[in-house]
């Protein structure tokens, strides 16, 4: 009875309604994925067992991880200079992870502050040596992505370091900035939302929940002679060498993580890899600015981000006040969308449409924004 009661259970919640979510994070995994994982949490590969209560290594894991490694290398290129590593901590542990093992001392690191996470970033950096902020977003309330000519580089610095897109501010680089020194990329919310430039970075790294799957897990792309002159004295699990030479399993890995990981990129190349995905999201991401664009002679939506440097993740925008924000986002959830209130240091709204968010669901907020602004205008 208990056997039955919980399949009867399980079926009908597989069946409940699902809604458009717009969360910045943690965000929408593709459908087939979520199916997938249904099936795995049970027993993956008919091996009577399910992914959360498989050793993590044993046979069944090994394979996984073996997996999500090559098939991450193929989405992007990625060659054997490369360690690929799959940590915990998320991003915020790799802000002090990188100058704890690469800012040594008499060596001064660049930074570019574009927004909240690089402003972490710094903060965590400025506990363990010499930063030089080389671009100050805060200025101009992080509007805009700094023209190379903008930055104040160092000269012989140890690395320079960004934030590739903000979601907070809406903001994200077409490409990576010009520097003279190792470069090192927070690409946690737009990481294989297009082509990646990885031969131009000695690391880039991102936390899972935005693009790639559950949060909990990190992937580290860290380019091995630059993993070999990092600092001496690291304790083990903050030292990138431990983890490469025990193939991200110096302790038990987030498992888990990392299988929702690897099937989201399993469904990345059934997609047809980053410049499919780079064409869709350019798309998707069109038809909202062309909303906020096209709102009135007045402009009834003002955006936060310069045009410029619009993200193709992280929409950001305002309707004329902030009681007209909020009777968005309730009109909003009564057509079945959440997600869409800006980050609190904002306000205004956000809608976070990443790989797996569908085209669809954009054409609906789009067209509720139209009829938003012809009644409110």
């Amino acid at each position: 009875m208990t056997t039955t009661t919980t399949k009867a259970t399980t079926q009908t919640r597989s069946m409940a309604k699902r809604i458009l979510n717009f969360s910045a994070g943690p965000a929408t995994l593709p459908e087939e994925v979520l199916h997938q994982a249904q099936q795995d949490v049970w027993n993956i590969a008919d091996s009577g067992i399910g992914i959360l209560e498989h050793s993590h290594r044993g046979k069944v894991f090994t394979r996984v991880l073996e997996e999500a490694e090559a098939d991450c290398r193929a989405i992007a290129g990625i060659g054997d200079d490369y360690h690929v590593l799959f940590l915990q901590g998320g991003a915020t542990l790799q802000f002090a992870m990188v100058p704890m093992s690469f800012l040594a001392s008499g060596r001064t690191a660049d930074y570019l502050d574009t927004g909240s996470w690089s402003s972490k970033a710094i903060k965590e950096a400025q506990l363990l040596g010499d930063v030089n902020v080389a671009f100050d977003g805060s200025k101009t309330s992080y509007d805009h992505i700094p023209a190379n000519d903008e930055l104040d580089l160092t000269d012989g610095a140890g690395y320079s370091y960004y934030c590739a897109n903000n979601t907070i501010y809406g903001t994200e680089f077409s490409r990576p900035p010009a520097t003279n020194s190792p470069l090192v990329c927070d690409a946690s919310s737009d990481i294989f939302s297009r082509p990646l430039e990885v031969s131009q970075h000695a690391i880039i790294f991102a936390g899972a929940q935005k693009n790639l799957g559950p949060a909990g897990c990190t992937l580290v792309i860290i380019r091995k002679d630059f993993m070999a002159g990092a600092n001496d004295g690291l304790p083990s699990m903050l030292d990138y060498r431990q983890h490469a030479d025990k193939g991200s399993r110096l302790n038990t890995p987030p498992a888990f993580g990392i299988y929702v990981v690897g099937q989201v990129f399993k469904w990345i190349l059934r997609q047809g890899g980053l410049a499919e995905l780079a064409i869709r999201n350019r798309e998707k991401a069109g038809i909202i600015y062309h909303a906020i664009d096209t709102s009135g002679g007045s402009g009834f939506y003002q955006p936060v981000a310069r045009p410029d440097s619009r993200s193709m993740m992280n929409i950001t925008f305002r309707t004329p006040s902030d009681e007209l924000d909020r009777k968005f986002i309730e009109e909003a959830q009564q057509h079945d969308m959440d997600g869409l209130k800006g980050h609190r240091s904002v306000g205004g709204l956000r809608a976070s449409i990443y790989n797996a968010f569908p085209k669809a669901g954009c054409e609906a907020l789009a067209s509720l924004m139209s009829d938003f602004a012809s009644r409110h205008g």
